[in-house]
């Protein structure tokens, strides 16, 4: 039986790859295929408004007068007490 894992981890500057193999799988030979995707870096910290200003711009928001359509919201009874 053939499975599949996704993971994500770094290779280290020694151009190692290190895998943790899930519990349940020791003492036992496998197979194992790498395809590997980079990962573009991400800037999680630091952001400012300056660096978020015109991100919607593609996907405006359009506000319009007919309210809320109970056929595409939730039932929200109770979720703003």
């Amino acid at each position: 039986m053939m499975e599949s894992i996704k993971v994500r981890q770094r290779v280290g500057q020694d151009g190692i790859l290190h895998l943790e193999i899930p519990v349940g799988l020791k003492d036992l030979d496998i197979e194992v295929m790498v395809i590997y995707q980079p990962v573009p870096a991400v800037k999680t910290v630091g952001l400012s408004l300056e660096d978020l200003y015109g991100i919607c711009a593609d996907d405006p928001i359009n506000i319009d007068n007919e309210g809320i359509s109970e056929a595409l919201d939730e039932d929200l009874a109770g979720a703003f007490e």
